[in-house]
């Protein structure tokens, strides 16, 4: 099994030379992907590759910030599929990608995603020109669909993070409930819309680059080295 540190050895060497990568993280809802991201980028930001500036090298910026607006998905009839691959903008976190990689501005401003009232929120993640490694999450970054293979594109590698399914949906219940579900409602979109979505995460696994078993990830109250 490889071990957080050897994760960590591996998203380093992503930007040796100085060269800009972008690292994604995929894996089904509750898997453990923005917590493999943030882990990340706390034991690499201390950490730089020669030459480079510690804490400004690395930069954390998650997918969500392309879930369509409440509004829109009303608009087009999908808020009770939120989260759902046509639920997001994919071409334009495809486009925020490439603008990562092209490495031309001094300063890019990426939206991020308010999990309290389950928003985008625009302009909200400043990544520096200093920031050589890029680290993303989102459930499809492999799925088989034209404007989401321009996401893939854009990627220097994608890992893969898994985990046993039924820790999977306790997670998420838990998750749902923390932020206002109750309980049947909670178990009820875990298992409905967050299994469907699972279960497309699920048949991308084999295009992935790592495949990561959650269990090697820190604990929330574990240091990080």
């Amino acid at each position: 099994m490889t071990g957080f540190a050897d994760l960590v050895a591996r998203a380093r060497g992503l930007a040796d030379g100085g060269r800009r990568a972008v690292l994604g993280v995929t894996g089904a809802p509750g898997a453990g992907k923005s917590t493999l991201a943030e882990k990340l980028v706390e034991a690499l930001a201390p950490h730089p590759p020669a030459g480079l500036v510690p804490g400004q090298w690395v930069a954390h910026v998650p997918g969500d910030g392309y879930h369509l607006a409440d509004v829109e998905l009303d608009r087009l009839g999908r808020r009770a599929r939120k989260g759902a691959p046509d639920t997001f903008d994919p071409l334009g976190y495809a486009a925020l990608l490439r603008r990562l990689h092209d490495d031309a501005d001094e300063l890019i401003y990426a939206p991020g995603f308010e999990r309290v009232i389950e928003q985008p929120i625009a302009a909200s993640i400043p990544v520096p020109r200093a920031a050589r490694l890029i680290v993303t999450e989102a459930n499809y970054l492999l799925l088989p669909d034209p404007a989401w293979r321009q996401v893939r594109a854009a990627l220097t590698e994608v890992w893969y993070v898994e985990l046993d399914d039924a820790e999977r949906l306790r997670r998420l219940v838990g998750r749902h409930e923390r932020f206002g579900k109750d309980r049947d409602a909670a178990v009820a979109w875990a298992t409905g819309t967050d299994q469907h979505n699972a279960d497309l995460v699920g048949a991308t696994r084999d295009a992935a680059d790592l495949i990561v078993d959650a269990a090697v990830l820190p604990r929330p109250d574990s240091a990080v080295v």
